[in-house]
């Protein structure tokens, strides 16, 4: 066919709003959402016929002008956050939103948000009340703390407690304490903004208490103490304790605040995983204000929970910052149903995924494994079984009947907790690997990713796998369905 006359059959805007099926998607999108997807791919294709060398294959790209259109409109409908399922191992990983809520916390934020809420209202009084009121009497009953506050995350917990107890004075760190996390966030460039001047005491692998007894003068208003969640430094180490720290706030009245990072409320030695330092800890050792995560360890919204002695904290509330950084009714409502969990430790464990995911026994992840990769295996035999019209015959192995497209195993791996906690900890675990023979793994990885629900995975040593710690048994029969008749690796 000639280049002109495929150009020719290129049709014009209004003849193509008059096309049945193009017609009938105004109907769902709207006539003016249509319009604008038809002219964008009219765009296209004029563009493109003049890249494509065969006409046959010019020809093609006129045949299916209403699917394209209808493949933009979905683009545009389609919310651009959307949830995926997590098969990389990495129970807090910052990219896919750290800790996932559970079912409980996110039904009671839900009910919360969807109408009025009695946030900033005093229902015994009548009167204005304080946010931080429907959480504050449930952390304290778990730490021991006397007062407590949340805002947007740990960072603007870090940098309000600074500004508030600290701003235009001293506050002493060890210099083996001087912590980067994500984003950047460095404790010297937190209390540069904060107007508390860094006093840095020690080396970065030994620091003694007289390194900080020595550092205090008429200026000094604040101990800090930053648990490294983050990193370890292993060797010729020493460093100064909590309880050490606060017999020098007794001596010179000057208050102790600790960084937590990843706070927790449970002993993680329990489940044979490395020492955290839990808040309940600190509260015991005498610290005057500690702040930590909601959303890492703790398993709840992305939070900074600022706990400690009422007379700081209140403080702390009184300060403009507060107001700017203070969290909404949504991450209120969450925090508040995460917290509850805590005051049954068996509760907790059951209904807050991170913590769930965290402490499972291995047993039960290779369950996982070896059910997802028996479901995967059955959906490709039954697609071989229907395309080749046959059943194995006697004797043959129900592997040589899918071989040619994914060797498919079950297999012991390595998850982590990610988030920046527990650094260099290695968690045992299993997954299903893929060695896909007509497509890489790369681009099996892209499939999966471009699912209705993507599902994310990773790649090692030449291999696609999901690992299962991180899946939740609920998701394995969807993750199954996406290799039914084994397109999604197939090549073309």
């Amino acid at each position: 066919m000639d280049r002109n006359e495929i150009y020719r059959r290129i049709p014009g805007v209004d003849r193509l709003m008059q096309d049945g099926a193009v017609r009938k998607m105004t109907e769902s999108y709207g006539y003016d959402q249509v319009l604008d997807a038809v002219r964008q791919v009219l765009d296209k294709i004029r563009k493109k016929l003049g890249e494509i060398q065969s006409d046959e294959e010019a020809a093609q790209e006129l045949d299916h002008l209403p699917d394209q259109i209808e493949d933009i409109l979905k683009g545009w409908s389609r919310y651009d956050l959307r949830r995926v399922i997590n098969a990389t191992g990495i129970i807090l990983h910052t990219g896919l939103g750290r800790a996932p809520l559970g079912e409980k916390a996110a039904a009671h934020a839900m009910q919360i948000t969807s109408g009025y809420s009695n946030l900033e209202y005093d229902l015994e009084s009548g009167e204005r009340g304080d946010r931080s009121a429907h959480f504050e009497k449930v952390i304290c009953r778990i730490t021991g703390f006397e007062a407590a506050m949340a805002v947007n995350n740990n960072a603007a917990a870090v940098f309000l407690t600074l500004a508030a107890l600290a701003g235009g004075g001293d506050v002493i760190v060890s210099r083996g304490e001087l912590v980067e996390i994500g984003g950047k966030f460095r404790v010297p460039e937190m209390m540069e903004v904060s107007r508390a001047r860094l006093k840095e005491v020690g080396t970065t692998n030994r620091t003694h208490l007289s390194d900080y007894e020595n550092a205090v003068g008429a200026d000094t208003r604040a101990f800090l103490k930053v648990h490294t969640s983050n990193y370890r430094i292993v060797g010729f180490t020493s460093s100064v304790s909590l309880e050490e720290l606060c017999g020098l706030r007794e001596k010179y009245n000057i208050p102790v605040i600790e960084d937590l990072g990843s706070g927790v409320f449970v002993d993680l030695k329990e489940y044979g995983l490395p020492y955290e330092p839990t808040v309940q800890e600190a509260a015991a050792g005498g610290a005057d204000v500690v702040t930590f995560s909601g959303d890492k360890l703790l398993g709840g919204p992305q939070a900074g929970i600022i706990a400690g002695k009422k007379e700081y904290i209140d403080r702390i509330r009184r300060h403009p910052l507060a107001r700017v950084l203070r969290i909404d009714k949504f991450t209120a409502a969450a925090l508040e149903a995460v917290l509850m969990e805590y005051l049954d430790p068996e509760t907790a464990e059951a209904d807050i995924p991170a913590l769930r995911m965290l402490t499972c026994p291995l047993r039960y992840v290779k369950q996982d494994a070896d059910t997802l990769a028996g479901m995967i295996r059955a959906v490709l035999r039954e697609g071989e079984k229907k395309e080749e019209n046959r059943l194995p015959d006697a004797g043959e192995a129900d592997e040589t009947v899918y071989e040619t497209l994914v060797p498919i195993t079950a297999g012991e791996c390595r998850a982590a907790a990610g988030g920046g906690a527990m650094p260099g900890t290695e968690i045992r675990s299993y997954a299903v690997y893929f060695e896909p023979v007509q497509i890489t793994p790369s681009e099996l990885d892209r499939r999966m990713r471009r699912l209705e629900i993507p599902v994310i995975g990773r790649i090692q040593e030449g291999r696609y796998f999901l690992d299962m710690r991180t899946v939740d048994e609920r998701e394995i029969p969807y993750i199954a369905e996406a290799f039914r008749g084994g397109s999604i690796l197939k090549k073309g």
